[in-house]
């Protein structure tokens, strides 16, 4: 791994775990600054809207400015945030902090995607992206745990201090070991938004949402499906989330290494193996072993198909501008994420059991499936944009 690359991924970091580790202190917020329970959860809500909508529009707004001083600008921001955030007096400056973070997520994360590819050999980009996104693996199996026991022992307003110290030092190490890399001059805001209207960034676009609505209707309510069908108890659930999150790690640097080797072949077969895991999970978790290895192979199928959604939006832009492509793929996953939850609890409203939740999330995961299928038989015929790795982008 290149330095570079490594920089990127501490700052993902990062990011990851300022997004996730929420979880882990809402009720300190909520009894701290005196609002319910799922009063603090919109912490989460408001994060996530954010990003989904904001980073298309702050991407779009800077597509000309040079790579390494929106990146640590973004990132300065990111810090601030969390100062301010570490320092709220009330709920509402709590929440405009986590949405002012959450605005700098999406382009940040894309412009990391576009600069890592640009920095290293073509036949080396999906093994950067993997690196990328092992960055926010690492969020969720140590920042999460970590900031969660900071706020237990420290308060949650220390587990912002953490992470805005953490921000600050990978925006130190972001200005010395990025080298500059310019925002491309012939691109605009126009050529940026004609790249959507290619129809195969769109269909990439369809695949990363549908990828990620399939995995967290499942994976939103893995805690009660162990406790209930499987029968852990709440402690050795912590452990298995652990579990599903090692499996992220190693399915990503297994799907980088795919993803160069035959980037819209080993997706659409990805993409099978993830609806084969989910219905089989479905099948096995009420038996304990089983479910452990459920776990651990659920999340290497997750982690797997990650290098090559977004390595497919980057190549299906082409020679043309891909940074604001790659941030409307973030926010699709995002929409995926939001949707494969509320599908997740409207199976339960709806009186079918955790079981089925799995099930409609290897449901969602087959319509993903069957879109790569239908891609991947659109570029055999034709001629695809980039016959290996992720993307043919103008050198820095």
């Amino acid at each position: 791994m290149s330095r570079p690359v490594l920089v990127l991924m501490l700052c993902l970091f990062s990011v990851g775990s300022a997004e996730f580790v929420i979880a882990g202190i809402l009720p300190g917020i909520a009894a701290d600054l005196d609002v319910s329970l799922p009063a603090a959860g919109l912490l989460v809500s408001g994060y996530a809207v954010a990003v989904m909508i904001g980073g298309p529009l702050i991407t779009l707004a800077t597509t000309r400015v040079p790579r390494k001083p929106l990146m640590a600008t973004l990132m300065a921001v990111f810090t601030a945030s969390n100062v301010v955030a570490a320092a709220a007096p009330d709920y509402g400056v709590l929440m405009a902090a986590r949405m002012l973070g959450a605005l700098t997520h999406c382009t940040f994360f894309a412009l990391c995607i576009v600069v890592a590819v640009r920095l290293v050999p073509e036949d080396r980009q999906g093994a950067a992206i993997a690196h990328l996104a092992i960055g926010l693996n690492l969020a969720n199996i140590l920042g999460v745990p970590l900031g969660t026991l900071v706020g237990s022992e420290y308060g949650w307003r220390a587990t912002f201090w953490t992470v805005a110290l953490c921000g600050a030092a990978a925006t130190l190490l972001l200005l010395v070991a990025i080298p500059s890399v310019r925002g491309d001059v012939r691109a605009g805001a126009l050529a940026e938004l004609k790249v959507l209207g290619v129809r195969r960034v769109q269909m990439a676009v369809v695949m990363s949402a549908l990828g990620c609505a399939g995995v967290f209707t499942a994976y939103t309510f893995i805690s009660p499906v162990l406790t209930e069908v499987s029968g852990f108890s709440p402690g050795a659930v912590t452990w298995l989330l652990l579990l599903f999150g090692l499996g992220t790690f190693a399915g990503s640097l297994l799907g980088g290494r795919l993803t160069d080797r035959a980037l819209m072949p080993s997706l659409s077969g990805l993409l099978g193996v993830l609806t084969v895991v989910l219905a089989a999970f479905a099948l096995a978790v009420s038996v304990g072993w089983a479910a452990v290895g459920g776990v651990l192979v659920f999340g290497a199928a997750f982690g797997a198909i990650l290098p090559g959604l977004q390595a497919r939006i980057l190549q299906s832009t082409g020679s043309g501008a891909p940074t604001l492509a790659v941030a409307v793929n973030i926010s699709a996953m995002n929409i995926g994420i939001a949707f494969g939850a509320w599908l997740g609890g409207a199976v339960l409203d709806g009186g079918r059991g955790l079981r089925t939740v799995i099930v409609a999330g290897a449901a969602v995961a087959l319509l993903g499936f069957l879109v790569s299928l239908r891609e991947l038989a659109r570029d055999r015929a034709g001629s695809p944009a980039a016959p290996r790795g992720a993307a043919q982008t103008p050198a820095p």
